[in-house]
């Protein structure tokens, strides 16, 4: 009986630590999927030009997954060998602290969250259990343990030193590849003003006031009272900018955005997003707006999935992109994937060549090009991250 009873127990754990092992995967491979859309044919002339590029994309979510980021996956959109294989030379990670249950884009409140469970099940260390700054902590910890294992072929960027000594490493090794960490939402300064000197310290460069629901500083795009700045939030925004952190206007309300343009004194970004006039979303900016953010010197960056371009596939995030040109100008759009960040995309990384060939078939010149691939996302950190 007792051996029974024993072989039930080891069964049981066995059953258990089964689940938590194949569950994040499966549950990745559901959420972040590349859609069977026909790709775009790129030329020889297109390669070229691609390979010459200094390519950066303004917001990916990898980190949330349990996923050595160093090794090519068969799950997700990124990793460092797709990146290389897609001529990308700078990443932005972020980290995603607080999801709500049931997330949605029309509103939601901030009474429940799914990254809890998440972390839970990838076996996260306790302290991030109850913690959003820890969550955060956490993750910028797993992007320093990929820089440190991968033999200075992958970077993290910190400061303009940091970012001018890997494109000049590019310039002889297109191999490597550099990382900037990025924050989804400031509920994980957990009220504290103090904390963004503690992110700021953990490598953080670029900070969105909120993410799917209203929070301490202020309103989401899908929160349920989507108002402006609070009183915290001006302290925040101050702060973020006296540290040479760049604010990250996406998922914020309209009255959010409104008030960050009226006070912030650096250029902004809209690290991803579409366009309202060619996908009329809630979660896409006016054309009021986009000029407003070039008008800051910033730039937007243009999605790839559903809610942000409406066809999903290179033909259609070039139409936004291009309207966003219009808009805004030539110097003020860029690229904000949104891989890994639950969504379906027309492609992983890997396919990014294809924008540069919808873009020549457009019409842009290859300096255009250039700056819409990446040019315009570099002058803006350069600007705004610290000297050293």
């Amino acid at each position: 009986m007792r051996k029974t009873l024993l072989y039930a127990a080891f069964l049981i754990v066995a059953i258990i630590v089964s689940l938590l092992a194949l569950a994040p995967g499966q549950i990745e491979s559901r959420l972040n999927r590349v859609l069977p859309v026909p790709p775009v044919a790129v030329s020889d002339a297109a390669l070229r030009l691609h390979r010459s590029l200094t390519v950066v994309d303004l917001h990916a979510d990898p980190l949330l997954w349990n996923r050595d980021l160093l090794q090519r996956a068969a799950r997700g959109h990124i990793d460092v060998p797709r990146l290389r294989d897609g001529g990308v030379a700078l990443q932005v990670f972020d980290a995603v602290t607080k999801v709500p249950t049931n997330q949605n884009y029309d509103g939601n409140d901030s009474n429940s969250d799914i990254i809890t469970t998440l972390a839970l099940v990838q076996m996260w260390p306790p302290r991030t259990w109850g913690s959003l700054k820890e969550r955060a902590l956490y993750q910028a910890a797993k992007l320093n343990d990929v820089a440190q294992r991968s033999g200075d072929s992958f970077r993290i960027v910190r400061s303009q030193a940091d970012l001018d000594e890997l494109l000049a490493r590019r310039q002889s090794d297109r191999n490597v590849v550099g990382g900037l960490l990025g924050i989804e939402g400031l509920h994980c300064l957990e009220g504290q003003l103090s904390n963004v000197d503690a992110l700021f310290d953990a490598g953080f460069r670029i900070m969105g006031p909120t993410h799917f629901f209203d929070n301490e500083l202020g309103g989401s795009a899908h929160g349920v009272g989507k108002g402006g700045l609070t009183a915290f939030g001006r302290q925040v925004v101050q702060r973020l900018e006296e540290r040479g952190i760049t604010i990250d206007l996406a998922h914020s309300s309209p009255q959010l955005i409104d008030d960050v343009l009226a006070m912030a004194t650096r250029p902004l970004i809209v690290s991803h997003t579409g366009v309202k006039a060619t996908c009329d979303h809630i979660r896409n900016l006016s054309d009021d707006h986009l000029r407003a953010v070039a008008r800051s010197g910033g730039v937007i960056g243009i999605g790839y999935w559903d809610a942000a371009v409406c066809d999903v596939s290179a033909k259609g995030i070039v139409r936004a992109i291009r309207h966003a040109v219009d808009v805004a100008g030539i110097d003020h759009v860029g690229l904000g994937s949104d891989f890994d960040g639950s969504t379906e995309t027309p492609f992983d990384t890997t396919g990014l060549p294809q924008i540069t060939a919808e873009l020549m078939n457009a019409g842009y010149g290859a300096d255009e090009i250039a700056k819409i691939m990446g040019g315009n996302a570099v002058r803006v950190l350069h600007h705004n991250l610290p000297s050293s």
